[in-house]
């Protein structure tokens, strides 16, 4: 006979994301993002007229960057409730990571100052005018742009894909797809992306994505660690190295890929709940 806990737990472990659900959440948050993109390149008279001029700090700036995370929460609530939201955040209260935060802290920023060696730049980048206050509350603000993303990208994204293909495929289609919908950028003056190349840009999206994923399967579903490995990414402290940074993560990505190929190329381990089981009935 099944008890009432058990009962409990048969019922937790059912309230998740299907994954069909994957397919609205790329909709959505093309939607919002090339929605708004597509408006300031095709009417950008009516738009600026309206709006005003797109640039990083204007409010439609950041709702486009935060379309992966509205969309990822959006349907987390509306598959799981109240309940699945909370247990959904739970995964930024998880600690664990280990050697992982020493390569989010410490590896990262040297490959940024290798790469800017050795195209002949310096060990961090200019300063802006302003002075250093305003370099770290530019720091301080990044953390709420592309971080955001990470509640969508490999909070949802990721574990829906996990159950149908390994983690390394799972990592190169949200990479490619990650990529493509930054496309919109690349066409818009008055942002950081407008004077990018965008195939090395769509190179650096699949690298970061690829390593990326064992991070979050390593720490089962962490989403502070996969935010704090997009910031490091971003930070302006950092000096321009491309390309040479892209290539140096792309090495290491394929020594990672070798070493945790085990898991890399095998579902089984890897992450595959949108909303945790064990804290789905907070």
């Amino acid at each position: 006979m099944t008890s009432s806990t058990d009962q409990i737990s048969v019922s937790a472990k059912m309230a998740d994301l299907p994954s069909h659900a994957l397919v609205s959440y790329f909709a959505i948050t093309f939607a919002i993002t090339w929605g708004i993109g597509g408006t300031f390149i095709f009417l950008p008279d009516w738009a600026e007229a309206t709006f005003g001029q797109l640039s990083g700090l204007h409010p439609l700036y950041f709702l486009a960057t935060w379309a992966p995370a509205i969309a990822g929460i959006g349907l987390v609530w509306a598959y799981g409730g109240l309940s699945g939201l909370r247990a959904f955040f739970s995964r930024l209260t998880l600690w664990r990571g280990g050697l992982w935060w020493l390569f989010i802290l410490i590896a990262m920023p040297l490959v940024f100052i290798a790469g800017s060696l050795i195209k002949g730049g310096g060990l961090l980048a200019d300063l802006p005018e302003e002075g250093l206050g305003v370099a770290f509350l530019i720091t301080g603000l990044m953390f709420f742009l592309g971080p955001i993303e990470e509640f969508g990208w490999r909070g949802v994204a990721l574990p829906i894909l996990q159950r149908h293909v390994a983690p390394v495929w799972a990592a190169i289609i949200i990479g490619t797809v990650w990529g493509l919908w930054h496309l919109p950028a690349f066409y818009l003056s008055g942002v950081v992306f407008a004077d990018w190349d965008f195939p090395l840009f769509l190179c650096g999206c699949v690298v970061l994505a690829v390593l990326v994923t064992p991070i979050f399967n390593a720490t089962q579903g962490n989403l502070l660690l996969p935010m704090m490995f997009h910031w490091q990414a971003i930070i302006p402290f950092w000096p321009d190295a491309q390309p040479w940074d892209t290539w140096i993560f792309a090495a290491i990505a394929a020594v990672i890929i070798w070493v945790k190929r085990d898991t890399m190329f095998s579902s089984p381990g890897a992450v595959t709940r949108v909303i945790p089981a064990t804290n789905s009935v907070m």
